[in-house]
């Protein structure tokens, strides 16, 4: 049996004695929070000492690794991962009920998955939205607690400590469904290059895309980037060159107000689809550009 307590050591004792863990480490550490061989304590003091260190690129690799061999896979094919945060949506509507619509005559499988909230940000979570929409033939919503059991049942310990941690960053795609394509938001510039490190091998084509919260949508000016194994291309994107001029509130949305923009979409929202949809057919090598995708899909 190993002793949880190199482990704290090494992300826990300040910065001068602070080390980076080995992917090999990382895996072990991992399976013995997912097992919860370590203890609640020791684990929400891994949890914060990682975050704070901050985590490497090999440590995020290993933990990967480590869910790889707990995850319940199921294929689901032709089908796109979408990465959406844990702590939810807060001051953006959801636009992957109606992009999945957008995407039925394509074959296009959509997969999103969920559980209960996740610390920080305390917003509206896929699970919510999921639960409470019509069934839809190429929307495949997997609930966390069946996939992957050990990682869900780490919410009590995460909603205890209350911040965000370095599970945050991985937890979104970890690829239930062995799909060949996946698109993933990010918070902030930096972990664009972190996601293309830690994910161009994972997937045939992934999209990082600098979105609102985080989530993988376009829904004003951003940027975004294709990765194909170790070829990245970086494209910028304005959607009132699309046509589309959507007045972003910042104002907090609650669940009821989110299903009821999904059941009853503005003439904007259903072109954010459109447009949403066009970069997912550009994901899959139905189209070679965004704009030809959106042709596409009018």
């Amino acid at each position: 049996m190993h002793s949880f307590h190199p482990y704290i050591k090494a992300v826990g004792t300040g910065h001068k004695h602070n080390r980076d863990l080995t992917q090999e480490e990382m895996e072990v550490a991992m399976s013995m929070m997912l097992t919860q061989e370590a203890s609640p304590e020791q684990i929400a003091a891994f949890l914060l000492g990682w975050r704070i260190k901050p985590e490497s690129i090999e440590e995020f690799k290993g933990a990967l690794n480590a869910f790889d061999d707990f995850i319940h896979h199921n294929d689901i094919a032709n089908s796109i991962e979408l990465g959406y945060p844990y702590d939810g949506k807060v001051d953006n509507p959801y636009l992957f009920p109606l992009i999945a619509k957008k995407l039925e005559k394509f074959d296009i499988n959509l997969v999103i998955s969920g559980d209960n909230l996740q610390p920080s940000k305390k917003g509206t979570t896929t699970k919510e939205i999921c639960e409470n929409i019509p069934t839809q033939v190429n929307l495949h919503y997997i609930d966390r607690k069946t996939y992957f059991p050990d990682l869900s049942a780490l919410t009590d310990i995460r909603g205890k400590l209350g911040l965000r941690t370095g599970l945050n960053s991985i937890e979104r795609l970890v690829n239930p469904t062995n799909s060949k394509f996946a698109i993933i938001g990010a918070f902030h510039k930096p972990f664009v290059q972190k996601y293309i490190d830690i994910y161009h091998d994972r997937y045939e084509r992934l999209i990082i895309l600098k979105g609102a919260e985080g989530a993988p949508e376009i829904l004003g000016k951003c940027s975004y980037w294709i990765v194909e194994g170790k070829k990245v291309e970086e494209y910028r994107v304005n959607i009132n060159d699309f046509g589309i001029y959507h007045d972003k509130s910042y104002k907090r949305i609650t669940l009821q107000e989110s299903l009821q923009m999904i059941n009853d979409p503005s003439p904007e929202h259903l072109q954010l689809a459109k447009l949403n949809a066009a970069l997912y057919l550009t994901l899959c090598g139905e189209a070679s550009s965004l704009e030809e995708g959106f042709e596409k899909i009018k």
